[in-house]
């Protein structure tokens, strides 16, 4: 199922689209939450479906797509987990999985604008598989039990500030990583049964011109190994949200130039859907 958020912002209106239609998903739940994720949401969804209970949402076109998921407790991150893009990054693939964090309200609209910070001359794009967890886990004993609490998978741009992120973070990255909306996340939230996620093609583009192009299947830890790494150290509730990394073709390793208002960056994955996002300069309200 595709499951998404439709309206404007605060008032997101919670969906399932089909093959032909867009459903209103409110005699189900209010929102597409941890709530919502936790408590079998395919076969209830799917019930009020055959039921009659769900009806077509009214100019669901016409309305701004919002993050998939509503703001999560959580935003778990994984750094460098694509050896081109650790190499890229002037540094070997890690051994063992690189954490940082980005904080809740980083988490917006997959169109939504994205303003670069006050400033900064260094703001980078990121396409990533998102990780969203559908049941608590803590301590799992091994990586083939993570399938069972993750409720599905979204696109996600991991925007940093390579700046704040590496000359003035004394050490950690999310100085870099925390502006908000720096996580435009969404058009959908897919759930599992839809998707292999450890093979499907992601790629970035900016101003029209391409920037990343890779697949899932050359990460160096898996998703199941993330969310069983990740257990050990935290506890990941319903609707918390992993990003599980990015392949080369950042501004950071300097091939290209960083981003500046005006710019347009486009990110795809197979089977998620696509964003679009115009950067803005920050100015003082």
């Amino acid at each position: 199922m595709k499951f998404a958020r439709l309206g404007p912002v605060g008032e997101e209106i919670p969906v399932v689209i089909t093959a032909d239609r867009t459903l209103d998903l409110r005699a189900v739940t209010a929102d597409i939450d941890g709530a919502f994720l936790e408590n079998d949401p395919i076969s209830r969804t799917q019930a009020a479906i055959d039921a009659g209970e769900l009806t077509e949402l009214e100019g669901a076109d016409a309305l701004r797509i919002g993050a998939a998921i509503a703001r999560p407790s959580a935003v778990i991150c994984i750094g460098q987990n694509y050896a081109a893009h650790a190499r890229e990054s002037g540094a070997e693939p890690p051994t063992i999985p690189i954490m940082f964090l980005k904080t809740p309200n980083t988490v917006v609209g997959p169109n939504d604008t994205v303003t670069i910070p006050r400033g900064s001359e260094k703001t980078d794009w990121e396409v990533e598989l998102g990780v969203v967890i559908g049941t608590r886990a803590a301590y799992l004993d091994s990586p083939e039990e993570a399938a069972a609490h993750i409720a599905g998978f979204v696109i996600c741009d991991d925007v940093s500030e390579r700046a704040f992120q590496m000359e003035v973070s004394g050490g950690q990255w999310s100085k870099g990583k925390i502006a908000f909306g720096f996580n435009p996340t969404g058009p959908w939230l897919v759930t599992p049964d839809e998707i292999d996620a450890q093979n499907v093609g992601l790629r970035s583009f900016v101003n029209g011109e391409p920037r990343q192009d890779s697949n899932t299947n050359d990460m160096i830890f898996d998703v199941n190994h993330i969310v069983w790494h990740l257990s050990q150290y935290v506890t990941l509730e319903p609707g918390d949200l992993i990003l599980t990394g990015t392949p080369q073709g950042v501004a950071f390793g300097g091939k290209f130039p960083y981003l500046k208002a005006g710019d347009v960056v486009e990110i795809e994955i197979d089977g998620l859907g696509r964003q679009r996002h115009e950067f803005t300069a920050w100015e003082k309200n």
